[in-house]
Formats: C-alpha cells, structure tokens, sequence
C-alpha cells in the first residue's frame, strides 16, 4: 500500500475569479476596466499608424522617392479603412476614437496628398500653394460635416446608401492622379500648372458639394454576380503589381462616372422611401413600371426605337399606304 494512500484527498483549488466571476465589485470593475482598456487599445494604435505613414509619405516625397510616398498613403488609406471595422468588432467604439479618426483623414487624405502634388507638380508657384491650402480646407470641412450628420437621428433610413460628397478617401485618391499620370506617361499637358490646379479645384469642390456618391460599405452582392466579381477583383490584382498608376486612373475615371448614376439613385430613393431596401434590379423595374403609367410621357416602342426615333427628330413620316379602289371582278380579263 502506498504511504499516502491512508491520507484524504486534498480538496482541488479553483481560482479566486474566473472569467469575472467572484471576488469583491471593485475587483470586478477593475478587471472591466482593463478589458475596455485593452479593447480600445487596438483601433487606436491602427489609427496612429494610419497617421505615421501619412506623415512619413511627405518625408519620403521631399526626398524623392515618389513611388514609396504614395504606396505609404495606399498604406495609410487601408488602415483607416480597418481600424473602424477593429473597434465594432470588438466593441470599442469611443467618442475619444472617432475623433481621433477624423484627425487622421485630415492628415493623411487632406494635408498628405496636398503637399505631395505641390512638392512634385506645383513646387515654386504661389497660385500652386494657395491650391492646395484650399484642397485641405476643403478636405477638412468635409470631414466636419460628416461628423455631424452622424448625429443626425432625423435622416431617412436611405441616407446610409449614400454620402454626401466624395468621401476624404476618394478625393485623395483623385487628387494624386496628376502624380500617378506623371509616373506612367511622363510629362505632359496633364502635369502642367493650370490643368494641375483646375483639377485640385474640381477634387475640392466635389468633396465639400452635396452631390451623392455610393456607400459601398452598404453595397450587396448577389450570389450570380459572384464569379464576374472574384474576376474583376483577380485583373485589379494583375494591373496593381504589374501597372499600379494605369489602376489608379482606371479607378478614378470609374469613380467619376459613377456620380451620375447615385445622383439619380438618390433623388428617385428619396422620392420613395419605401424602396430604399430593394435590390437595383427591382428598382429598374419599378421606375420602367411608373414611366409607363405617368400620363402624358411618351414611352418608346421596343421595335425598332433608335430608327423610329431619328424619323421623328428628322420630321419624317413613312406615307400611309395607297388604297386602291377596288374593281368588280371579271373573269374574262386578263389582270383578273
């Protein structure tokens, strides 16, 4: 027999807390504090990273390396895209991390791609400067409206489809498609002085307009456009590593022809709010259906439209057929 066989069993010990359980409520609430600190911990370190690459795309731009410096803002622009993701998810969402936030786009999409295209482009010009002061100005009250619409507990449902303006992202990206130009084409009309600035100007004055663009956080993506979509996704990856500047002014352009068409999606949705939910196609169909019963509005035949058309901008009209008068019939003629 073993010597301490004869002995009890000792008693198995379990920890004083386990999982917040136990312990005195000042325990408790210190260990919720340390968890809500740990969790807040993590969105805010992405965002100052955000700000690190930011500041650094200037200072890599100031000695010459263009390519590093806007890959850095790439960088920058893709941490400011994750880091309000990381707080939902861990439900860390704080007053003190949205401002932080905001400050960082000022930085990064206003100050950053400002100096950058005045550095390279518009360096020496006092027309230049004053450009891109209006570009940031421009950048950073857009960010301020934005930060008080989301106040705003009165906005329809169907505003969270759409922004109003183009967001600080996409006007930094469009502001540095002089640059992009310049280092896939080389000098040209599209690097001069006043195109440059007209450009900045236009990228200003969209962002601080009220001209809807697409949210695409709120895009759906339906199972049969799925393969066409992972496609897209695979040429965007071949033109990013092989021709990155050619993807960036792709996405430029397809950016600015899709403004069109979210004005239109937004004044018919506004229109009628209880189609805000539905699919695009339903909605297609639905404005087909109501151009068809609006009285007075002509619709266009699906036969032949475009010819008909030009008939009548031309004032042509095809004659109506002759009738010809009708005769007894006599079987001893030769026409009968």
């Amino acid at each position: 027999m073993s010597p301490r066989a004869d002995r009890p069993a000792a008693p198995r010990r379990f920890p004083a807390r386990v999982a917040g359980r136990g312990g005195s409520p000042a325990e408790r609430s210190r260990l919720r504090r340390q968890a809500s600190a740990g969790r807040m911990f993590v969105p805010s370190a992405l965002t100052i990273l955000a700000i690190c690459a930011g500041m650094t795309a200037i200072r890599v731009a100031a000695n010459g390396n263009i390519n590093a410096a806007l890959a850095l803002l790439v960088a920058a622009a893709l941490l400011d895209g994750i880091d309000g993701r990381v707080a939902r998810l861990m439900g860390a969402t704080t007053k003190i991390g949205a401002e932080i936030d905001s400050l960082a786009d000022a930085i990064n999409f206003g100050v950053a791609p400002a100096f950058l295209v005045y550095l390279i482009l518009l360096h020496g010009a006092d027309i230049g400067w004053l450009i891109a002061l209006i570009y940031t100005c421009a950048i950073v009250l857009r960010l301020a409206r934005f930060n008080t619409l989301l106040d705003d507990d009165a906005a329809p449902a169907y505003t969270r489809d759409f922004f109003i303006g183009v967001p600080a992202p996409a006007a930094a990206i469009g502001a540095l498609g002089p640059i992009g130009l310049l280092q896939q084409f080389g000098s040209g009309w599209w690097t001069s002085l006043p195109v440059v600035c007209v450009w900045l100007m236009i990228v200003a004055f969209l962002a601080v307009s009220r001209v809807p663009t697409a949210s695409f956080k709120a895009a759906k993506v339906s199972p049969r456009a799925l393969p066409g979509l992972l496609i897209l996704v695979a040429a965007c990856g071949a033109l990013l590593l092989t021709f990155p500047y050619v993807l960036m002014v792709i996405g430029i352009a397809a950016y600015a022809l899709h403004i069109p068409f979210a004005w239109r999606s937004r004044r018919w949705v506004a229109s009628r709010p209880e189609h805000w939910d539905a699919p695009p196609r339903e909605r297609r169909a639905e404005r087909r259906a109501l151009a068809r019963e609006t009285p007075g509005r002509r619709v266009i035949p699906r036969g032949r439209p475009a010819m008909r058309k030009s008939q009548a901008r031309l004032g042509l009209h095809r004659p109506a057929a002759a009738t010809r008068p009708t005769t007894p019939h006599h079987p001893d003629r030769p026409d009968a």
